[in-house]
């Protein structure tokens, strides 16, 4: 089951994030702004993990991580709404979705890009499970610095487990790879059981095997 942790009293921020100051920065579509209306009741700022704040030191591409509480107007919030906040926000953030008194983690994998250090690049979100939000949660892990405590952030919200020297950007692209995968089988099981032809059965076949072979090596 989805781990939450506990942030420390010193960490609390706890101010109410507009939703202009997020169009201001984010630029987002007439479409995601109707998603704001319609999905997001209030975003807070809740906790702000920073040296000052956890005693923890930061990196070039952690200098901080965001700790951001959203309340649902009906438990259901499309990625487009989080990707705004992030290209909005310069840290990387950890979303904690509230609804109906539970709560569910989500986070992208966010990095500083390496063309142009001052824009970040944000991977395919990563989400944990509905939890109950009176579940007790768990305390920060003992680490060297913020890249480390992001690394088990993201971890947690990861659905296979990281391979011996992995690096965090490495399991991400993994776990992108793997669900582009399972797209892929998906449609290719749709096109078996339509398919007609018995040489056509025959080639699908073959890359459903391809598939699961790979997606094998991917989760292992």
């Amino acid at each position: 089951m989805t781990p939450l942790f506990e942030y420390p009293r010193k960490a609390a921020f706890g101010r109410m994030l507009p939703k202009g100051k997020i169009y201001e920065h984010g630029r987002p579509r007439a479409a995601t702004r109707e998603l704001f209306v319609r999905q997001v009741e209030r975003i807070v700022w809740q906790y702000k993990l920073a040296p000052e704040t956890i005693n923890i030191r930061g990196t070039a591409s952690v200098p901080e991580i965001e700790i951001f509480g959203i309340a649902l107007k009906d438990g259901e919030l499309k990625t487009e709404v989080l990707r705004c906040i992030d290209q909005a926000i310069a840290f990387p953030i950890l979303f904690e979705l509230e609804h109906d008194g539970r709560v569910k983690p989500v986070a992208a994998f966010k990095r500083p890009s390496e063309a142009d250090p001052s824009k970040w690049v944000v991977s395919g979100y990563l989400a944990g499970d509905w939890v109950s939000a009176a579940r007790p949660r768990k305390p920060l892990p003992l680490v060297v610095d913020l890249e480390a405590l992001y690394g088990h952030m993201l971890a947690d919200l990861m659905p296979y487990p990281g391979r011996p020297g992995e690096n965090l950007q490495a399991q991400v692209e993994r776990m992108e790879l793997i669900r582009l995968r399972q797209g892929e089988l998906e449609r290719c099981e749709i096109r078996l059981r339509k398919e007609k032809q018995f040489n056509r059965k025959v080639a699908i076949n073959a890359e459903l095997r391809n598939l699961k072979k790979e997606l094998e090596e991917l989760t292992r």
